[in-house]
């Protein structure tokens, strides 16, 4: 089994890429007073999470825009190093009223239930980040400029084009 992190007093979190585009890795990375931690995820995931999180505390407090309380500090660029832990399968947000902090949960993917591996043995490894509002607005903002900086879309379906080429078979 994969190591589990609980993260309660965020200092850094964030979502970036390594590769080129059409090739991105996408990561999710953290840093507090328990350390530093690295995941891998899916670019569908950062889009994912980046909306549910803006859902979660405009419902908390309708007062809050986009430009409130935002902590630019605790949502860079990655940090060295860029191994992941391990790669994210679901994930899950909650809200703490009391010390208004948004919850986020991220699960270790697994193996196929038929799977007799040791990886799809036992339970699978979370990760637990505590975040202000002010956090989760940064990395909303971030989280949306790194999946927005991917490869152009085409002008007729839209589909991610090949880097460097104007060119897609839709427009044959």
């Amino acid at each position: 089994m994969s190591a589990s992190f609980h993260f309660e007093n965020l200092a850094y979190f964030t979502t970036g890429t390594v590769g080129p585009k059409g090739q991105r890795i996408f990561f999710l990375q953290a840093q507090g007073d328990d350390g530093q931690m690295c995941v891998r995820l899916e670019k569908q995931q950062v889009a994912a999470l980046a909306d549910y999180l803006e859902q979660v505390i405009t419902q908390a407090d309708p007062s809050i825009t986009a430009s409130s309380d935002i902590d630019l500090n605790s949502a860079g660029e990655l940090l060295e190093p860029t191994v992941p832990e391990w790669v994210v399968g679901g994930m899950s947000l909650a809200y703490n009223e009391d010390r208004q902090h948004v919850i986020v949960i991220a699960e270790e993917l697994r193996g196929d239930e038929d799977d007799d591996s040791e990886f799809a043995a036992g339970d699978s490894a979370t990760a637990r980040f505590s975040l202000t509002f002010g956090q989760a607005r940064a990395f909303i903002s971030r989280a949306r400029d790194v999946v927005a900086d991917g490869r152009d879309p085409c002008p007729f379906c839209s589909r991610p084009l090949a880097p460097g080429d104007a060119w897609c078979p839709c427009s044959n």
